[in-house]
């Protein structure tokens, strides 16, 4: 107890002590904003004692160590996860409020670190989460983005993106560590010198940069580890050139400047011109080079033999983006540190794994060999000679068969096909469910897996339930761990205690209650951003995820518009109330998309402001979807819409998300949805569509026809309609022809309806008739709800990283003891 209160005594101090040198004011005086900066320092302060001894534990036990190498972490807001995460979480929380400061207010002056978008950045946060709490060694490598993806604004019903400056007020929880810059080259021509028979590379006429490091400390719950993200920014080799501004030429003087500039400014540019692809592929290498450079500093630091690099070291691509890997670690091995190629081949072989996180081959990138050998030429050398022997193996292997040569090869059609030199190079490739590795295996990637059967494995995907259920929804964590104890948030299978509780009438009153609490909170924050009121007693149905044509925002909305046709006919059927929520950043060129959010909020005005419906339905469309308001929705969610065309989404998080907050999946059987109902079963769940196979078997035949739906069912055909006569867009009919076409007008795009909206439709709104259904016996609703949360154990990310370090990475535990 006496200790208790010293540290909290220590920590009030810091926090004032902060204050006084940072602001000179004392703790009273200043901002809510300079408080959190204040907190946040004191946090750190502690932090850092645990991140030293991480690191001296590390190396005294000469660790191997994984580099997750990915060009998004959706890291949300760090403060709170920290203190909640900290072996010293109770005296750090209870020194806050002697200090008289409300800690809800001091996170929300935290900005989310924009530094990804979707569930792939979102999936590498949870998984550092992950690789800490267990004890794991681990860098996360990635890049400082300023703006991130953008800020979304709706104006006028319409996506609007401006700059997400996070980093406009500095960032207090991160380090920046000068001494381990490196220097990262793009462009000119590479002369090659023969010494002592031996031909050496060398690059020249080349632009660079020098990437530095930003370290977050990435703090594990309760066990003294701190694992660490590094983000790489990019600064000029020379700032300024004298010579250049004195000659009058001005835009030459800045122009290092500006080259660093561009490269760590925005998350995922515009790449529907020549402009923007170029910067991509500039930014994919240079947080890799940046990355594999210190990778192996450090790795020599305390090895003498090179060549013994894979013992220690494991670095796991996250999908395409950073296979660069493969080609930057050849050159560095042989230009850098003189390997032939074989040895160089056997360590890179050894050392690189490959997640696929994408069934959609359009997915998988691919680069202009006149763009990437001009941009990358040492690599673009090595990726050459690495495609020279890899299609000779396949002529082995297929004698005579030029379609396999074609389908496989890593340079070919004039590109470069980053997932084929992943494969190839990579140990291990591993989908991300168990649907998604089935349909690469005998789909997508069927030839690559009938040569390198051996190299393919899955890992279905998980959340860290530390910071989706212990920091998001305080009222249900705390009514878990007084049913069952608290293992759970280290053992999330200890969960499954209160599938006892399931039928307990009084159990189910408290967890309704809980859930009613939080529609409550979630309705609060619509009324204050939206302006809109939601009744928290409606079914909250809610989709929020990146908006993209396959996850199938446009099925949800046009049923919406469906049922609003259905209440204006027939006001007096029985209709439980609803509440249709939405949450999306649509890609900045993707013009379809960004109707789409058009079209949810042109629906979302009429029928708002229509008083005749009674309020049986709203529409709402949450701005700007992040980490930070996901977690007050996900905790106040009843209905989780997971709806992708089947075959398409690899695996989701957001649907286990929903379901360790007691929402009931309504959804496709595709990617993490399929395990989803064989833990929670199929009665607690609300499952409609075609299956994948049946997709599969449509577009392997050419698709179907929607004009046939079209013109047999009045229903589908009076919504379709109303996109075109302007029902929801008065002052232009035309607006939304594009969304039109595209279901029925094979003019638009390759295909007619390619994701199966029309096809599925009639289907969805059986399952959401169910849904009504189900929901008016709330014992029964709250049963089912109880059993989702009971199940959930199978999808914590703890259970993929175990999996990850037992099939892939073999790391070994190590234990963090602090001197008291």
């Amino acid at each position: 107890m006496e200790k208790h209160e010293e540290f909290k005594a220590e920590f009030k101090k810091r926090v004032k002590d902060q204050a006084k040198m940072l602001y000179r004011k004392s703790l009273d005086e200043i901002s809510d904003r300079h408080k959190f900066v204040c907190v946040a320092y004191a946090v750190k302060d502690i932090v850092i004692d645990q991140w030293i001894a991480t690191q001296k534990a590390y190396d005294e036990k000469d660790a191997k160590i994984v580099y997750y190498l990915s060009m998004e972490f959706l890291m949300g807001r760090a403060l709170g996860n920290m203190i909640i995460n900290l072996s010293s979480r109770d005296e750090i929380k209870e020194a806050i409020e002697e200090l008289g400061l409300d800690l809800n207010v001091i996170e929300d002056q935290e900005p989310d670190a924009a530094l990804g978008n979707g569930g792939l950045g979102r999936l590498a946060a949870c998984f550092l989460d992950s690789l800490s709490t267990l004890n794991y060694p681990a860098y996360g490598c990635g890049i400082r983005y300023k703006y991130g993806m953008f800020q979304q604004k709706i104006e006028n019903g319409y996506q609007k993106e401006i700059p997400e400056d996070w980093l406009r007020h500095a960032n207090p929880l991160e380090i920046k560590r000068e001494e381990y810059a490196c220097e990262v080259k793009f462009g000119g021509y590479v002369r090659v010198e023969n010494r002592d028979g031996r031909n050496y590379f060398i690059q020249e006429g080349y632009q660079s940069v020098n990437a530095i490091p930003y370290d977050m400390p990435i703090v594990g719950y309760g066990n003294n580890v701190v694992n660490t993200l590094r983000i790489w920014d990019a600064e000029p080799v020379v700032h300024f050139n004298l010579d250049e501004f004195d000659k009058g030429s001005y835009m030459a003087a800045v122009e290092q400047e500006n080259l660093a500039k561009t490269i760590t400014e925005v998350l995922y540019p515009n790449d529907n011109h020549y402009a923007g692809k170029e910067l991509r592929l500039k930014q994919q290498y240079f947080f890799v080079s940046a990355s594999l450079q210190t990778a192996i500093k450090k790795y020599l630091k305390n090895h003498d033999d090179i060549r013994k690099l894979p013992e220690k070291v494991v670095f796991q691509m996250n999908d395409t983006h950073p296979t660069l890997t493969v080609a930057e670690l050849m050159r560095l091995l042989m230009d850098e540190y003189n390997l032939e190629w074989d040895e160089a081949w056997d360590i890179t072989t050894h050392s690189c794994a490959y997640t696929n996180h994408t069934i959609m081959s359009e997915a998988l990138e691919k680069w202009p060999i006149e763009l990437f050998s001009r941009l990358l030429p040492r690599c673009y050398q090595i990726i050459e000679e690495i495609n020279r022997r890899f299609c000779i193996e396949i002529e082995n292997k297929y004698p005579g068969n030029h379609d396999k040569v074609a389908k496989m090869a890593i340079i070919y059609d004039g590109q470069v096909k980053m997932a084929h030199l992943a494969i190839c190079a990579g140990f291990s490739v591993n989908g991300v469910a168990k649907l998604h590795t089935e349909i690469l295996k005998h789909q997508e990637l069927k030839d690559f897996y009938e040569m390198m059967p051996e190299k393919f494995n899955n890992k279905t995907n998980g959340i860290t339930q530390r910071r989706f259920l212990l920091h998001a929804n305080p009222l249900l964590s705390e009514w878990v761990t007084g049913k069952v104890g608290d293992d759970w948030i280290t053992d999330l299978p200890k969960i499954k205690g209160i599938e006892v509780y399931a039928d307990d009438k009084k159990a189910q009153a408290e967890f309704m209650n809980i859930k009613y609490q939080n529609k409550v909170r979630l309705a609060k924050y619509i009324k204050e951003h939206n302006g809109i009121d939601v009744d928290p007693r409606s079914i909250f149905d809610v989709q929020v995820k990146r908006l993209h044509e396959y996850k199938r925002q446009l099925l949800n909305i046009l049923h919406v518009m469906y049922l609003y046709n259905q209440i204006k006919e027939h006001p007096e059927m029985e209709f439980h109330p609803r509440t249709f929520i939405f949450g999306a950043k649509a890609a900045a060129g993707y013009k379809i998309a960004k109707l789409t959010i058009k079209l949810i909020n042109s629906v979302a005005d009429v029928i708002n402001n229509d008083e005749s419906i009674n309020g049986k339905i709203k529409v709402v469309f949450i701005e700007n979807y992040r980490v930070s308001n996901a977690e007050i929705i996900f905790a106040a969610a009843d209905v989780s819409e997971q709806i992708s065309t089947a075959s398409k989404e690899a695996s989701g998080t957001g649907n286990m998300k929903f379901m360790l907050n007691g929402a009931l999946t309504l959804g496709t059987m595709d990617g993490a949805n399929v395990e989803i109902v064989d833990e929670v079963g199929e009665e607690n769940a609300f499952i409609f569509g075609l299956s994948s196979d049946e997709v599969i078997n449509y577009e392997n035949n050419g698709g179907y026809n929607p004009m046939d739906i079209f013109n047999s069912d009045m229903d589908i055909r009076k919504v379709l309609m109303q996109l075109i006569n302007g029902f929801y867009s008065p002052d232009d009919p035309e607006r939304f022809r594009p969304i039109y076409n595209s279901l029925l007008n094979t003019q638009e795009t390759d295909v007619a309806d390619r994701y199966f909206i029309l096809k599925d439709f009639k289907s969805y709104a059986a399952a959401q008739k169910r849904v009504e259904e189900a929901y008016r016996n709330q014992e029964g609703w709250a049963k089912s709800a109880m059993l989702n949360v009971a199940n959930v154990g199978k999808f914590t990310s703890d259970r993929t990283i175990e999996e990850y370090v037992q099939d892939i990475w073999h790391l070994e535990k190590v234990k963090v003891k602090m001197d008291v």
